[in-house]
């Protein structure tokens, strides 16, 4: 069978179905992996702290994985396309798997934190490494059906984070969240073993050893000033202005390095690149939109529904089923022929008008009105997410394949940061007006009032008048967010205009001139 493989890949480049097929179920398994593992342990958070006692670190569980995983896509991308992506896509499986194993024996919350950024280490390296390995073997008019699954099960795993993680929590020990990791690893690492091609002939390359420190610190920065700014410490604090300011100076030294580097982490040519550059545009903001709005549903399940988190896990279904099934029909159709310029511009526009029918959403909203409401929702991210990826490989260099994808991963992760603490920032800043306005004509205990103490379970022992004046300003908040989010998702609409269709290539080994690398050789 492998003489056979190595034959047909001799003859055509590209890789038999069936052994393309173990693979591809192979990166889907480390993508699925490292994706649910950036939120499936926000409903197992209270019972760690529980069992650590580390209830003043609890945020930072969260952000070790995110920080890691963020900020080292650009080097695994660089170095699978310095180096080849096999080695790497493996080296990532076996610092996720070590890093899951660690957390799930983890005795403090010092350890568990620093083990989930060694987890996110590897996490960052499987995400980009899945989508730059179905690059090297599938050409881009093909790639449209893997990648149409890559974001359907991106999509589906942000959704069933938070249901499985309730789930094993509640049957099981939170430590299992880690273990589970353990055999499905195992099996992707089997996998790709066997069946990935090795890299080609070794070539001495130099490491832009300054570039990845100072994006490292930058990004670190920024998202560190995004996750924890207005919980650990005030937006007006020396720490919060302080990590602003290092972030930005910081990205402004990358540049001027960048520019001087031979071989730069995120090579300044990609950004002369009208598909790369308005792609990055489109997933920062779209990612600012969607993960910014997505954090409040669960929110609005558990505490105006009164639903267990498993449960609001559950009442997310509706957006996943329309996420995924948007994302499999759009790569099946740009599979097909259908150019894939116009997915994005639809798919925003169908966000916007999802994000603006929740916005409409109140506590005598039927179960099935937003259910209907959260599939428009699913079904705009699912045109939009994957598609930016493919438009990407297919429009830059082979040299820069990999780091393509991962710098549009990396401004889709940004951008989700910065969205995600925005728009906490905005509900902080509404609900205390909300809750003075529904509570005119209804005294309210001094105790009630703050919102700190707002947890389900203690929210639903309150009296029923004091239940339905705070319900209905934390509903109103969360209205207004959503309203704030749909001038972010209009701006998406505007920038997928901007995106050029260039025509999907039918090889994996392309001549120089059908890679656009200027404005001028896109297609209108």
């Amino acid at each position: 069978m492998w003489e056979l493989t190595v034959e047909q890949r001799r003859l055509d480049g590209q890789m038999p179905k069936r052994e393309l097929y173990w693979v591809f179920g192979a990166l889907m398994l480390g993508m699925l992996l490292a994706a649910l593992d950036s939120t499936i342990v926000a409903t197992a958070l209270p019972t760690i702290v529980g069992d650590l006692h580390g209830a003043n670190h609890l945020s930072w569980v969260v952000v070790a994985y995110l920080l890691s995983s963020t900020v080292s896509t650009p080097l695994w991308g660089k170095l699978g396309d310095l180096y080849g992506r096999k080695v790497f896509f493996q080296a990532s499986i076996v610092i996720f798997l070590a890093g899951s194993m660690l957390c799930g024996f983890a005795n403090s919350m010092i350890t568990l934190i620093l083990f989930r950024a060694l987890q996110g280490l590897g996490g960052g390296g499987l995400m980009v490494g899945a989508q730059s390995v179905i690059a090297d073997i599938v050409p881009p008019r093909d790639r449209g059906r893997y990648a149409g699954f890559f974001g359907a099960t991106f999509g589906a795993a942000t959704v069933l984070g938070p249901l499985l993680g309730g789930v094993i929590v509640e049957y099981w020990s939170w430590r299992w969240i880690f273990f589970v990791n353990v055999p499905f690893g195992i099996v992707a690492l089997i996998v790709t073993a066997a069946a990935l091609p090795n890299a080609g002939q070794r070539v001495q390359h130099v490491i832009d050893y300054a570039g990845i420190i100072v994006l490292t610190i930058s990004a670190s920065a920024l998202i560190l000033f995004t996750s924890l700014g207005g919980t650990s410490f005030a937006w007006s604090s020396f720490k919060s202005i302080g990590l602003l300011v290092l972030g930005l100076l910081t990205a402004a030294v990358f540049v001027v390095i960048e520019r001087r580097s031979p071989e730069p982490i995120l090579a300044p040519r990609l950004f002369a690149n009208r598909v790369f550059s308005s792609a990055s545009a489109i997933g920062f903001v779209v990612g600012f939109a969607m993960f910014g709005a997505m954090t409040f549903l669960p929110l609005f399940f558990q505490t105006v529904r009164g639903v267990s988190p498993t449960g609001s896990g559950l009442r997310l279904l509706p957006m996943m089923a329309g996420l995924f099934a948007a994302s499999i029909l759009t790569g099946q159709l740009v599979s097909k022929g259908w150019k894939y310029r116009p997915f994005p511009i639809l798919g925003t526009i169908v966000m916007t008008v999802g994000l603006a029918l929740l916005g409409t959403v109140g506590e005598a909203t039927s179960s099935w009105t937003l259910g209907f409401y959260m599939t428009v929702l699913g079904v705009g991210l699912g045109l939009v997410m994957q598609i930016l990826v493919t438009a990407v490989q297919n429009a830059v260099e082979p040299r820069d394949l990999g780091a393509a994808t991962a710098g549009a991963n990396f401004f889709r992760s940004i951008g989700g940061s910065f969205g995600t603490a925005v728009f906490g920032a905005l509900y902080a800043n509404e609900l205390p007006h909300q809750l003075a306005a529904a509570a005119k004509g209804h005294p309210l205990p001094t105790g009630s009032l703050s919102p700190s103490l707002w947890t389900p379970a203690a929210l639903h022992k309150l009296p029923k008048d004091v239940l339905a004046v705070i319900i209905h300003a934390i509903t109103g908040s969360i209205q207004q967010i959503y309203r704030w989010a749909v001038p972010f998702a209009l701006l998406a609409v505007v920038l997928s205009l901007l995106l050029p269709e260039v025509k999907l290539r039918a090889s994996l080994h392309p001549v120089a001139d059908e890679i656009p690398m200027s404005n001028t050789e896109s297609q209108p």
